[in-house]
């Protein structure tokens, strides 16, 4: 049976944005004089909530820290805003999707207001049926997000494919009763990818496009 819907994640598999997150919480840490994360410590949480990832990559965050530090994040991660690019072919991929007439949906750790800014920014606003927010349901990987975009859309569990570059994404997709497809190019390595048993983990958005091209339908 071939997918109707294809749901993606966005830092990191639409979007080139891991260095720049990394970056946020490693800056946020040295301006309020926590211990420093690695880069591989921080790249792990992404995809998760914000704070569910802070509570991971940095410990030793207490909560009356947290307004501040999420101040200072938001302050490094904007900085880098304009840097901030879709990877090269995404665009062309959504259209191919598109010109199949599937649905395409996000889900995402972002938040509303974040998501909102980068789907005006890049443009791609009306290329999703659906999207759902790390602020709005459960974080990832609790299947919140997929179940509430199947039901928005009307679209039976085995007729969805989730595509992302964490292993939250794959769990997620693992426990919505819904396939998985990995990326490579992103935050989680590829060891960690196949660990969630996804169809496929791929290394770049050209594969990703051969992969999911011949496997979907109106």
């Amino acid at each position: 049976m071939s997918y109707t819907l294809v749901v993606f994640d966005w830092d990191g598999t639409l979007m080139d944005s891991t260095n720049g997150i990394v970056a946020a919480i490693q800056g946020a840490c040295r301006d309020l004089d926590l211990p420093v994360p690695s880069a591989s410590a921080a790249s792990w949480v992404i995809g998760l909530s914000l704070e569910s990832a802070l509570r991971r990559a940095v410990p030793e965050l207490t909560q009356a820290m947290v307004p501040r530090f999420l101040e200072r994040y938001r302050t490094h991660y904007l900085l880098r805003d304009p840097e901030l690019r879709l990877f090269d072919g995404i665009e062309n991929l959504l259209v191919a999707l598109a010109d199949q007439q599937v649905r395409l949906a996000v889900a995402t750790g972002k938040s509303r207001v974040g998501l909102n800014r980068v789907l005006a920014s890049t443009g791609l606003r009306d290329a999703f049926q659906a999207t759902r927010t790390a602020d709005e349901t459960f974080s990832k990987p609790h299947p919140a997000m997929l179940h509430e975009l199947m039901q928005e859309l009307q679209v039976e569990p085995e007729r969805v494919v989730m595509v992302g570059d964490t292993s939250h994404d794959l769990q997620m997709a693992c426990n919505a009763g819904v396939h998985g497809l990995g990326v490579a190019y992103g935050a989680h390595s590829p060891q960690e990818l196949h660990g969630c048993q996804p169809q496929a983990v791929l290394d770049s958005v050209a594969a990703l496009h051969e992969w999911l091209l011949p496997r979907v339908s109106a």
